[in-house]
């Protein structure tokens, strides 16, 4: 199994005193440690008009991490195309890829919260079109050697070419989330990389896996287990009072991004707003107890064919992201990624 990260910064807003980009700093720093444990990628959100400062500007922040890291794999978990100038989003992805020196993994989605489509002025119902049109746009723009012009429903561009080129050929690995059999299939069909969610139970997320596997060999293609990246929110806790806490903690943050997703009618029947707002279908979820209950909850994901996990923790603590790769990943992991682990090669 390889491990990588999955989650998001906080910028947050006040007066004078307050440094709003620690948050963000904060974060590099976690990846840049991440890195020097063995942790193989970190995956960032994109997220606007929260109120509580998520990553918005995703590809920026990935730049800075690209700048501090060596070996780190950088994705976007997910940016959404319908709110994307095309041209303009290859152009920064391209750009990103080529500084880490092809270590950009192109995550994108269609978008599910309906405050940020509200903010935008953008109608949810235009999302598959305008997703469909966006990635039309981009994929022409990786591939073409040619200047080229579009004029679609939502975009317009004539005689661009765009640069610079991507470091990865054709283009960056290009992941998409989804949930139900028919985006699971377009996923396969496309030739892309699946991302699955940290909400949905394990026995759903094996099959999903198990779907698009199915799927992807339906084509004549190969299956590669790391064509599948697993988020689960990740706690390693010092005993059942810390796990219950930690886990009342997450399931205020899933209620908190309900609300911003759902529609005012309540209409909004996106994957993730299907689960239960429980603490027992949040702690089923989760990877959160001892090293013990966490590497048991591993072995069920590692025997049903999960090799890629992104692991979602508690605020960026760097004292999870240490407990975790000392007392849970060396069982998991090959031994040179057992080397990168130990604990003393960190600065504590």
């Amino acid at each position: 199994m390889k491990f990588g990260l999955f989650g998001s910064a906080q910028a947050r807003r006040g007066g004078p005193d307050m440094d709003s980009g620690q948050g963000f700093r904060d974060y590099i720093e976690y990846c840049v440690e991440a890195e020097a444990l063995g942790y193989a990628s970190t995956f960032a959100v994109e997220h606007h008009f929260t109120g509580f400062g998520q990553v918005s500007a995703t590809l920026n922040l990935l730049t800075w991490v690209a700048a501090r890291t060596t070996t780190l794999r950088l994705g976007t978990a997910v940016m959404v195309l319908p709110w994307h100038n095309p041209v303009l989003l290859a152009e920064q992805a391209a750009t990103l890829d080529l500084l880490s020196g092809g270590r950009l993994d192109f995550g994108i989605g269609k978008g599910y919260r309906h405050n940020e489509f509200a903010g935008f002025c953008i109608p949810m119902e235009e999302a598959d079109e305008r997703f469909e049109e966006g990635l039309a746009v981009i994929l022409k723009a990786w591939t073409s050697e040619d200047r080229f012009s579009h004029h679609g429903k939502h975009w317009h561009f004539e005689n661009v070419v765009v640069e610079p080129p991507s470091h990865q050929k054709p283009h960056p690995p290009i992941w998409m989330g989804a949930g139900s059999p028919a985006s699971i299939s377009k996923v396969a069909e496309r030739g892309f990389k699946l991302l699955l969610d940290q909400y949905a139970p394990i026995d759903a997320v094996i099959e999903r896996r198990n779907f698009y596997k199915a799927e992807v060999e339906k084509r004549g293609r190969v299956f590669d287990p790391n064509d599948v990246a697993l988020s689960r929110g990740f706690y390693v806790a010092k005993d059942e009072a810390d796990k219950r806490q930690a886990i009342e903690t997450r399931l205020a943050g899933q209620q908190r991004t309900a609300g911003l997703a759902q529609t005012p009618d309540k209409s909004n029947k996106a994957t993730l707003l299907s689960y239960d707002n429980t603490a027992e279908a949040s702690a089923d979820a989760a990877l959160y107890g001892s090293p013990d209950e966490i590497a048991r909850k591993l072995e069920v994901l590692r025997k049903a064919g999960f090799e890629h996990i992104l692991l979602s923790g508690p605020a960026g603590s760097r004292e999870n992201l240490r407990a975790f790769a000392r007392d849970v990943m060396p069982a998991f992991a090959d031994r040179g990624a057992r080397t990168r682990a130990e604990p003393r090669l960190v600065k504590l």
